[in-house]
């Protein structure tokens, strides 16, 4: 990993915290009431940029520039378990 790509991904990473703050993703009403289910644009915003990277990078792999040969398939039973100690403790810490 170069200088440059870790410079690149902490200002990927600036500008996207930067952005959800703009758009007061980050407020403390927003966050509870996507688990009231009367507010979902948090969802909405999160699911657009999950489909946005997802386009770009295999966008970047069709065109040459990334290769994915190194990755390993996911563990599904360990991801839902994970997101659902998330969920919960999430839930849990604004309740």
């Amino acid at each position: 990993m170069t200088v440059g790509t870790v410079i690149l991904t902490v200002f990927l990473g600036f500008v996207f915290g930067w952005t959800l703050d703009k758009a007061g993703l980050t407020k403390y009403h927003k966050i509870v009431n996507v688990f009231r289910f009367t507010d979902l644009s948090v969802l909405k915003y999160m699911l657009s940029a999950v489909v946005v990277g997802m386009i770009g990078i295999w966008a970047l792999k069709g065109l040459g520039l990334l290769d994915l040969t190194g990755t390993v398939n996911t563990y599904i039973a360990g991801n839902f378990l994970g997101g659902i100690l998330f969920g919960v403790g999430m839930a849990a810490a604004g309740f």
